[in-house]
C-alpha cells in the first residue's frame, strides 16, 4: 500500500530537487462521437470531452493541495482524428474544425493542451489521415492548445517513406505559417516510429483504440532529484551509481502512483499507467545534461554521453517498474535540446551536434525532441533525419521520435526562443550534403526480418 509516509519522504525532492507529476493526462475515446455530419461530429466531440473533463482540473488541485504536491499540467489526449474525421471530413479544412473544436474544449476545461490530432500511417496512408496531415499547417498555427502526432513506422510494418518524405514538406509549411513565433507550430508536432498508445506527455499523446472509453494515465518527472543523489557519490563506481539511480527511481515512481490512483478516485475513472520520464526544464537544476555531467563528463556531447545516457535511462526503468506494476508509455530519459539548459549550453559551445544527438537516442527514451535547425533547411533533409530516426526505432524494437522546428530567418548561431517549458534553442548544424533523390523514391522500407517473430 501506498501511504503518506511515502509521500513525506520526498519532500526534499519537491521543495528543494524540482521534483514534480509534469502532468495528469486524462485519456477520451471519441470512438462513440463518429458521425457522417461534420456538424453532429463536432458538436459530439466538444460534449463528450467537455462533460468527462469537467472535475479534472479541481481534481488536480485537490490533489496538490492535500499532498502539496507541484502537478505542473493537467491534459487531455483522445483517439486519433485521423480516425474520428475520416467518415465526415473530406478535406484538409473539415479537419481544420475538428481542431478548432478542440481548442474550444480545452479552453472551456481549463487544461494546457490536448492531444491526438494525430494519425498512424506507419504501413500505409489512407485518405483522412493525409488530409489530416496537410491541415497542420492551419491547424498548429490557428488553434492554442492542440498537440498533433503522427506515427510513420514501426518494427511490425517498416516504414512508410510516402508519409516520411510529406512530414517533411508540412513541417517546412508549419514553420512558415509560426515564423513570427521562431516556427513555434512546430513544437506542437512529433512524428513517431512504435509509437504507445498510452503516453501522457505532450506532443505525442494520444488515446489508443486498444483503450477504455476513459483513463487516467500520469508522468512524473525528477532529474533534479537524480542529480542531487549522484553528487552524493561523485567517486562511486558504476555498481553503485546505477544502485543509486535505481531506489530514486523507485521512490519518484511511488510519488506518481500515489497521484495516479487519488485522480483515478476522485474523477471515478480507470487509473492506467505512470509513465517515470525524467523530462527537464529550463530551470537550472532541472537538466538531464546535469545527470550526465555528475557521472564524470565534462559537457553533454563528450565521448562516454551514449554511455551514460544508457545507464540513466535502463536504471530509471527498473527503479519504476519495481515501484509500480503499472509503469508504462515512454518511462525513461528524454533529451529535448530547448528544454534542458544544459542541453542548450552543450550545443550552443559545439559539445553537442545533431550527429551525437541521434546517436544517443538509439538509448534515450524517446529521439530527437526539439530540436531547431536553419530556416533553409530543405524539406528532403527534414525528411532525412525523420527517416534515420524512424529507423533506429525500428531496429531496435524502440520508440523513436522527432520534433524538429527549421525555425524561418534564423541560422547557426542565432536562437530560437520559445518561452515557458519549451525554452530556447541554439540554431544547430545541419548536414549540408543531399538526400533529395533518396527520399524521393517513395515507396515502403521493409520491416526488420525479426519482425516476424509470432
Amino acid at each position: 500500500m501506498i501511504n503518506l509516509n511515502e509521500v513525506l519522504e520526498t519532500n526534499k525532492m519537491i521543495e528543494k530537487e524540482n521534483l514534480d507529476v509534469r502532468t495528469i493526462t486524462l485519456g477520451i475515446s471519441l470512438l462513440d462521437c463518429i458521425s457522417d455530419s461534420l456538424q453532429k461530429l463536432n458538436e459530439n466531440i466538444y460534449a463528450k470531452i467537455t462533460e468527462t473533463a469537467k472535475n479534472l482540473i479541481s481534481a488536480g488541485c485537490q490533489i496538490e493541495k492535500e499532498y502539496a504536491i507541484p502537478i505542473v499540467n493537467k491534459r487531455i489526449s483522445v483517439t486519433p482524428i485521423a480516425l474520428i474525421g475520416a467518415s465526415a471530413c473530406k478535406t484538409p479544412e473539415d479537419f481544420v474544425t475538428i481542431a478548432k473544436t478542440l481548442d474550444r474544449a480545452a479552453q472551456k476545461v481549463g487544461v494546457n493542451f490536448i492531444g491526438g490530432y494525430s494519425a498512424l500511417p506507419s504501413k500505409g496512408m489512407t485518405k483522412a489521415e493525409k488530409d489530416l496531415i496537410l491541415s497542420l499547417p492551419e491547424a498548429l498555427s490557428s488553434t492554442e492548445r492542440i498537440c498533433s502526432s503522427v506515427n510513420l513506422a514501426s518494427t511490425k510494418t517498416g516504414i512508410n517513406m510516402d508519409a516520411v518524405a510529406l512530414m517533411g514538406k508540412v513541417i517546412k509549411k508549419i514553420a512558415e505559417a509560426t515564423k513570427d513565433r521562431d516556427s513555434f507550430g512546430c513544437s506542437k508536432l512529433v512524428v513517431f516510429c512504435n509509437a504507445p498508445d498510452d503516453n501522457p506527455f505532450m506532443a505525442g499523446a494520444f488515446h489508443g483504440v486498444t483503450e477504455g472509453d476513459t483513463v487516467i494515465n500520469v508522468g512524473v518527472s525528477g532529474p533534479g532529484v537524480i542529480r542531487s543523489a549522484l553528487e552524493e557519490i561523485k567517486d562511486a563506481d558504476f555498481t553503485t551509481l546505477c544502485e543509486t539511480i535505481k531506489k530514486t527511481a523507485f521512490k519518484v515512481t511511488r510519488l506518481g502512483q500515489l497521484v495516479a490512483i487519488e485522480a483515478s478516485r476522485l474523477l471515478n475513472i480507470p487509473f492506467g499507467i505512470v509513465d517515470l520520464s525524467l523530462a527537464p526544464t529550463p530551470i537550472v537544476g532541472d537538466s538531464i545534461a546535469e545527470i550526465l555531467e555528475c557521472m564524470g563528463l565534462e559537457k553533454a556531447g563528450a565521448p562516454g554521453t551514449t554511455a551514460a545516457l544508457a545507464i540513466l535511462n535502463d536504471q530509471v526503468k527498473k527503479g519504476g517498474i519495481m515501484a509500480s506494476s503499472s509503469v508504462g508509455g515512454l518511462s525513461g530519459a528524454f533529451i529535448p535540446v530547448s528544454e534542458d539548459h544544459g542541453m542548450i549550453d552543450a550545443a550552443a559551445c559545439g559539445a553537442l551536434t545533431l550527429e551525437k544527438l541521434e546517436a544517443m537516442t538509439c538509448v534515450c527514451s524517446v529521439g530527437l525532441d526539439m530540436v531547431a535547425v536553419p530556416g533553409k533547411t530543405s524539406a528532403s533533409t527534414v525528411s532525412g533525419i525523420i527517416a534515420d530516426e524512424m529507423a533506429i526505432g525500428m531496429v531496435n524494437q524502440k520508440t523513436t521520435a522527432v520534433r524538429i522546428i527549421p525555425v524561418v530567418g534564423k541560422d547557426v548561431g542565432d536562437t530560437a526562443e520559445f518561452g515557458g517549458l519549451f525554452g530556447r534553442c541554439p540554431i544547430m548544424r545541419v548536414n549540408p550534403f543531399s538526400c533529395d533523390a533518396f527520399i524521393a523514391r517513395g515507396g515502403r522500407i521493409p520491416a526488420p526480418i525479426h519482425s516476424f517473430k509470432n
